[in-house]
């Protein structure tokens, strides 16, 4: 099963639930220390060194969303040879899987690797790294990626599928700590203005009202723009169950062009909304944009990624190109191994369908 987009249902436990209000660990502090247990691959690093650059990367054997990232990881860590690339593994719930997991990646996760250091008979989130970067940044979701200045102090935090371009302006002098800072401070106050907003919100969702949710959406959005990074798909939604056909198309291409015009994981997440049961929308239109999204996403990925092919050419396939469909899965099926989809059987499913519909 492809697992793309966000269920209502953990935005409502996680997403509205989940943010925190109290003063932590922040892009413009200074980094934690490093304190792992065993390097499982490469050179061991105890300590920052002034001038370089580090990304720490936190995943886990058993996190399905890491097996997309690692890979991609892997491509950043070739081409910025001068960056410390680090994935530590976190929240293990047997550790001992670990070290088998490096080694059947094997290249396609071509970077250091280390262990949280868990003390004897403690959880998983126990270790000093889980707590001291992870906990301390209010970070509940994996993976996540942390980039350390040369003066050690921490730039960017967020999903690594989304790091590439940060990391490109810290590697060249053109990152302000200062100003990144400001902005997460900003988007902390918002994540607060949440808080006061959940409750009608779910009040909403309750009553599968989507009318109303979108009227607390549009008031949110307005009060603390933002939050629509975090609840746009809440609205996609609410526009589809609405029959807002029009304003789906219009909002549709405005997280395209202007939101998340550089966020692959983003832009998939929205073709896939949109194309994943077509006949629930009934609207060529909306089609359209779900390939419009796909295509975007797949341009920014640079064709690199398993989901996002797949995403493509379910979106080609629903738009009736099943030449663009069959060529775009049969990419999707070469990238699968290593990452999320290797074990989808939907893959091929997909495969042998578009075949047969371009054959005809």
């Amino acid at each position: 099963m492809n697992v793309k987009g966000w269920a209502l249902a953990t935005l409502l436990a996680v997403g509205l639930a989940g943010f925190a209000t109290a003063e932590g660990l922040g892009v413009g502090d200074p980094a934690p220390k490093l304190e792992v247990k065993e390097f499982v691959k490469g050179e061991a690093v105890k300590d920052f060194e002034k001038g370089k650059i580090y990304v720490v990367e936190f995943w886990a054997t058993w996190c399905g969303p890491c097996r997309t990232s690692i890979p991609h990881l892997t491509e950043m860590q070739k081409k910025n040879k001068d960056v410390v690339f680090i994935g530590v593994s976190v929240f293990e719930r047997e550790p001992s899987k670990v070290k088998p997991f490096v080694e059947e990646m094997g290249d396609k996760m071509d970077y250091r690797v280390a262990m949280d250091d868990v003390p004897a008979g403690g959880q998983p989130n126990d270790g000093k790294m889980a707590k001291n970067w992870m906990t301390a940044a209010e970070q509940n979701g994996i993976p996540s990626a942390f980039i350390v200045t040369g003066d050690g102090k921490i730039a960017w935090i967020g999903h690594p599928m989304s790091m590439e371009k940060p990391l490109e302006k810290v590697t060249s002098g053109k990152w302000d700590v200062q100003t990144a800072a400001a902005e997460a401070k900003k988007a902390k106050a918002a994540e607060s203005k949440l808080q006061e907003v959940a409750p009608k919100l779910q009040k909403a969702m309750r009553a599968n009202d989507p009318k109303a949710l979108l009227t607390t959406l549009d008031e949110v959005f307005k009060d603390a723009p933002a939050l629509e990074d975090k609840l746009s798909m809440l609205k996609m939604s609410a526009l589809i169950k609405a029959g807002e056909s029009e304003k789906l198309v219009e909002y549709g291409n405005h997280l395209i062009d202007d939101l998340y015009k550089e966020d692959a994981e983003k832009l998939n997440q929205i073709a896939w909304s949109l194309v994943e049961k077509p006949a629930d929308k009934n609207d060529l239109k909306l089609l359209k944009v779900g390939l419009k999204a796909a295509q975007k996403a797949d341009q920014v990925a640079e064709g690199k990624r398993a989901d996002i092919a797949d995403t493509l050419a379910k979106a080609y396939f629903e738009n009736g190109d099943a030449a663009k469909a069959l060529e775009a899965q049969e990419r999707a099926v070469k990238l699968a191994p290593g990452s999320q989809l290797e074990k989808d059987p939907g893959l091929k499913e997909r495969l042998e369908q578009y075949k047969k519909a371009a054959q005809k």
